[in-house]
């Protein structure tokens, strides 16, 4: 069972602001951008070009105030190339907090709380 590291999310109070700063301080460009269809919420994905890993900023329309950093509104994602066998690896270790089989996708949870999403290769 392998794990490929994918990307991490940090939400955002203002996406082109902070586009602006990961293009320049670290030479990040955006590599896509999707907005959901009734505009709560907007993403862009920006990646160095070279090690295939990307950082996730997500702006949330009704979330105006600065993030409380402990609400734990960020996530590390894996890939493994057998999805099966790392869910019931998790399941028997107890540490899956939340699933959803329609996305084909779960989240296990760490020591301090911290969740890491799981998803197949496809």
């Amino acid at each position: 069972m392998n794990f490929t590291y994918v990307h991490t999310n940090l939400n955002v109070r203002d996406l082109d602001v902070s586009i602006r700063f990961y293009e320049e301080a670290l030479g990040l460009q955006v590599e896509r951008r999707k907005q959901s269809s009734d505009g709560s919420f907007e993403l862009a994905f920006l990646a160095d070009g070279r090690s295939g890993c990307q950082i996730e900023l997500t702006w949330l329309k009704d979330h105006p105030q600065p993030y409380d950093l402990g609400e734990n509104e960020h996530h590390i994602c894996f890939r493994t190339d057998d999805y099966d066998a790392a869910h019931s690896k998790h399941a028997a270790m107890g540490c899956i907090c939340y699933e959803n089989t329609a996305m084909g996708l779960y989240f296990i949870s760490d020591p301090d709380g911290y969740w890491i999403e799981i998803v197949p290769v496809r």
